[in-house]
C-alpha cells in the first residue's frame, strides 16, 4: 500500500535535518517535486519542472542535488535497462510496472513479491539484503490500438 509521506516545509526541514542535510531553495523544490509524483522522473523532467522558478539553475545542480538525496535515503534511483535514469522519491516497499512502448513506470505492491525468497544455493555466496522486482510489458494506453481518421473523400 502506497503511504506517500507528509510534505510541510517542517516536514521537510526535519527529514533533512534528520539526515545531515543542508536544506537550500533549490534542495527544497527538487525534493517537493518529487515527493509530488509518481512519475519516475529524469533528470530533465525534474530540471524543467524546477527551473522556472529558479532561472539560473543548472542541470548540474540538480545531478548534484540529487546524489546528495540518493546518497542520504531520501530517494532511489529505478534501474532501467534503456533511457534515461529515472528516480523516485517513495521509499515505501514497493516494485515497479515498466512499459516498453511508452517508458512510463508504475509503482507495484504485491505483498507475495515482498516474501520472495531464494535458498542459499542459487546466491553465489551474495549476502542478499533486498530485492526488486520489475515487470516489463505494455501498458493499457500503448496496448489499446489508436483509431486513425480516414481521409475524407469528396
Amino acid at each position: 500500500m502506497n503511504t506517500r509521506m507528509k510534505s510541510t516545509p517542517a516536514d521537510v526541514r526535519q527529514r533533512f535535518r534528520e539526515k545531515g542535510l543542508k536544506l537550500t531553495p533549490q534542495r527544497y523544490a527538487i525534493y517537493e517535486m518529487m515527493i509530488h509524483t509518481d512519475s519516475h522522473p529524469t533528470v530533465e523532467d525534474i530540471y524543467h519542472a524546477v527551473q522556472p522558478m529558479f532561472p539560473m539553475l543548472s542541470l548540474n545542480t540538480v545531478y548534484y542535488t540529487l546524489t546528495s538525496l540518493k546518497k542520504a535515503g531520501l530517494i532511489a534511483d529505478v534501474p532501467v535497462q534503456e533511457g534515461a535514469a529515472r528516480f523516485d522519491a517513495n521509499m515505501d516497499r514497493h516494485h515497479h510496472l515498466v512499459c516498453l512502448k511508452c517508458r512510463k513506470i508504475e509503482d507495484l505492491y504485491d505483498d507475495a513479491l515482498d516474501q520472495l525468497k531464494i535458498s542459499a544455493k542459487s546466491t553465489n555466496g551474495y549476502l542478499v539484503e533486498s530485492h526488486r522486482v520489475e515487470f516489463r510489458g505494455y501498458c493499457s494506453e500503448c496496448r489499446t490500438p489508436r483509431r486513425r481518421s480516414k481521409p475524407k473523400v469528396r
